[in-house]
């Protein structure tokens, strides 16, 4: 081939190399989706344990389920009304049956004020066990 058919082919050559690459993709965000948690025992329990997560709190779930069966069965309005904590006139209250003067002092920032919301008495309940035992795993008892 001559110099000037090898002029002719180039530019053939490059088009085609520059077509044969891929488009752009249009790149979509998403927002994230808050996670939707039941509203029930489950629920409760992996809500808390994304909000102790946040705040450094140590638990499992299995640590948190046992606790609960054996404080209150499962009950968020259950209320110890016989206990030394009752007759003192705080009554332990909730899933992990916390006394409210605990309940606020371990508080979890951005959980209801109301120590019968499931998952504020059960992230104040892991914060307090977290303090006092280091986890609410280690709890096996009243506490």
């Amino acid at each position: 081939m001559g110099t000037g058919v090898a002029a002719l082919l180039l530019p053939l050559l490059g088009a085609q190399a520059a077509s044969a690459a891929p488009a752009p993709q249009a790149i979509t965000a998403t927002a994230a989706q808050p996670a939707a948690y039941t509203d029930d025992l489950d629920g409760w329990i992996k809500e808390s344990l994304a909000v102790m997560a946040e705040h450094s709190i140590p638990g499992s779930y299995e640590g948190i389920h046992r606790n609960i069966m054996r404080e209150s069965s499962g009950n968020p309005l259950a209320v110890n009304n016989w206990d030394s904590n009752a007759a003192a006139g705080t009554p332990s209250k909730g899933l992990l049956q916390i006394i409210d003067p605990t309940f606020l002092a371990y508080h979890v920032p951005g959980t209801s004020t109301d120590s019968f919301d499931p998952v504020a008495n059960i992230a104040a309940a892991c914060n307090y066990a977290a303090d006092r035992y280091g986890s609410i795993d280690n709890v096996n008892g009243a506490y």
